[in-house]
């Protein structure tokens, strides 16, 4: 199956709001989001008409798609720009794939356009790539791994769950595959 790969724009937040529910709602999905259904559904038009626009725009974030050949959303990824940390870096966040794309490679191809969108930023010149990956999600932990992400030792409670725990991963420039749809 085939995926077109790129940038949601501002006028798709329905449908941006649409994947992100169908992933909030998603029982084996949901564990890696801290933001639940409930929370997400009433959110007003003008949340989710933000949500789409991106950095260019006055955006926090660029959302990445994967577009199947029938036009609908197979998948997505958020990546933030944090330059406010010690060394200047992206944050992914939002890696959902919906049941029927799984095990096609679209995770793959997500990740290759949101770590090369980041290593191709001038201002500021990312060092790394960060996650975070609930230990609850082997299966998310095992594809960042085969993504060259490496443990950074930093751990965090779920907000969602206390005795549950979050595991820091990150992606160093020059430290690991640089086109992330090989391997």
């Amino acid at each position: 199956m085939g995926y077109v790969i790129r940038p949601v724009t501002a006028d798709e937040w329905k449908r941006l709001k649409e994947l992100r529910l169908a992933a909030l709602a998603d029982p084996v999905a949901r564990v890696a989001f801290t933001e639940t259904l409930d929370a997400a559904a009433g959110q007003p038009d003008a949340f989710w008409q933000r949500r789409a626009l991106s950095p260019d725009e006055g955006g926090a974030a660029l959302t990445f798609v994967g577009v199947a050949e029938d036009g609908g959303w197979g998948g997505m990824v958020v990546v933030l720009v944090e330059e406010d940390q010690e060394v200047p870096q992206t944050h992914v966040v939002g890696v959902y794939v919906r049941p029927e794309h799984r095990g096609t490679g679209l995770a793959r191809e997500l990740f290759a356009a949101a770590i090369g969108w980041s290593w191709d930023l001038v201002d500021p010149v990312v060092e790394r790539v960060r996650l975070w990956v609930h230990e609850a999600n082997p299966r998310a932990e095992a594809l960042y791994r085969s993504l060259g992400f490496v443990a950074t030792g930093r751990t965090m409670a779920d907000p969602k769950d206390a005795a549950a725990l979050e595991r820091e991963m990150a992606l160093s420039r020059g430290g690991g595959q640089r086109d992330a749809s090989q391997g």
